[in-house]
């Protein structure tokens, strides 16, 4: 999709000493590419920052109603590869589900280490509470959702804390939300993909493993270490036995429910795993089912 760009300076964690100026107004309407957007939504792209990664792609209704709750979308691919791009069909549903969707680009392990992407979802989402009223948003009703690698980067906003302002859940799609357990189950396998899962870990922490000096970053990796009674409530959903097992996901379950935050798990069969996983029959209506009751529903359940 070819794409207008918008850009928001500073991003949120340069601004939090200074006062923004007056952004740019939003483009108007784009509606080429190969996903067009539904009748009545506008797209533009705006940058949260000066790396060329931080961007995103917001979809947002502009029949003038009243405020939408928002989705923010975060792309998987080992924290070193992937776009925002691959993610677009996923935005246009929930574009037709009436919510204003953000799909996030963010800096690879190539670019910056950790936690150089968790700093980067959190600056887009102020971005988008500060400015929210352009794109029909209400920042204080939103969910993050996930995928891979992004379900590592979504649940560790979940945990960023004691809570984020505004985030009523957040949802895992095949969630890497142990790195230093895929380190373990990578290290005496003949699973290939548990070997690349084990090495992407390793770049994300800087390129060392988790000793010495090492090991606070990847204790800052490791989501259910920082579970807290602020957290947002989750959803996670796996394969069987996909390269990225479940029992990562239940053990941040645990966690969360000793902090009195509420966390579903949930398995299907097979070995598919992040927007394959979440193509499979009957996934993606349980994750948007989930996702309306969190946006509708502002009475706390921790």
């Amino acid at each position: 999709m070819a794409l207008t760009t918008v850009a928001i300076m500073p991003t949120a964690a340069q601004a939090s000493s200074t006062q923004w100026g007056e952004p740019t107004p939003p483009p108007p309407p784009v509606t080429s590419g190969a996903i067009d957007p539904p009748p009545g939504t506008s797209v533009t792209e705006v940058s949260y920052g000066p790396h060329r990664r931080q961007k995103m792609d917001i979809w947002w209704p502009t029949d003038g109603g009243q405020k939408r709750p928002g989705v923010f979308l975060i792309h998987g691919g080992w924290w070193s590869s992937g776009d925002k791009k691959y993610m677009t069909e996923i935005t246009r549903s929930y574009t037709e589900l009436g919510y204003t969707v953000f799909n996030l680009n963010y800096r690879l392990s190539g670019d910056a280490a950790w936690p150089a992407q968790r700093v980067d979802a959190l600056d887009a989402i102020a971005t988008a509470r500060r400015h929210a009223a352009r794109w029909a948003f209400d920042p204080d009703n939103y969910v993050i959702v996930g995928f891979s690698a992004g379900g590592h980067v979504a649940a560790s906003v979940g945990t960023y804390g004691n809570g984020v302002p505004g985030l009523k859940g957040v949802v895992g799609v095949s969630p890497v939300v142990s790195p230093l357990r895929a380190y373990q189950d990578g290290a005496d396998t003949l699973d290939p993909l548990k070997v690349r899962l084990r090495d992407a870990a390793i770049r994300l922490a800087g390129g060392c493993e988790p000793k010495g000096r090492c090991s606070r970053v990847w204790a800052s990796m490791e989501v259910s270490w920082h579970a807290s009674r602020g957290d947002a409530p989750m959803f996670s959903v796996h394969s069987e036995d996909e390269f990225v097992p479940p029992r990562q996901s239940m053990a941040l379950k645990s966690a969360l429910n000793k902090a009195g935050v509420n966390m579903t798990v949930r398995s299907v069969p097979g070995t598919v795993h992040s927007s394959p996983l979440y193509r499979t029959f009957g996934v993606a209506d349980e994750v948007q089912r989930w996702i309306s009751r969190r946006v509708s529903d502002t009475r706390s359940d921790r």
